[in-house]
């Protein structure tokens, strides 16, 4: 799976383009401060986790869904074919009366 971040093409393709220009909408519209190294990072690099309410914030100043602002590619993993491990055979225990177990 990949994960790609697009916050500034979803940016530039609304005409923001500056992080303080981010910044000034996100108080503006969504009324979340952020610093300004907090948005450059959003803006610059792809961020390991990213909070709802952030996200939520970005969405509405940019007024864009979250599908604009992460891609994710849910191509399996092509992996390759092991072959299927050998069962070891397990002895049967018989009962007292020479009957086995039934089965579970």
């Amino acid at each position: 799976m990949k994960i790609q971040w697009r916050l500034r093409m979803a940016a530039a393709q609304r005409e923001v383009w500056t992080g303080t220009e981010l910044r000034r909408l996100l108080a503006e519209k969504a009324g979340l401060e952020l610093s300004s190294a907090s948005v450059s990072a959003l803006f610059t690099k792809e961020p390991s986790q990213v909070k709802m309410t952030t996200l939520a914030a970005l969405c509405t100043a940019l007024e864009c869904t979250p599908n604009d602002l992460i891609e994710v590619d849910t191509t399996p993993v092509e992996r390759p074919i092991t072959p299927p491990r050998p069962v070891a055979e397990v002895p049967q225990a018989a009962s007292a009366r020479g009957r086995s177990m039934p089965p579970l």
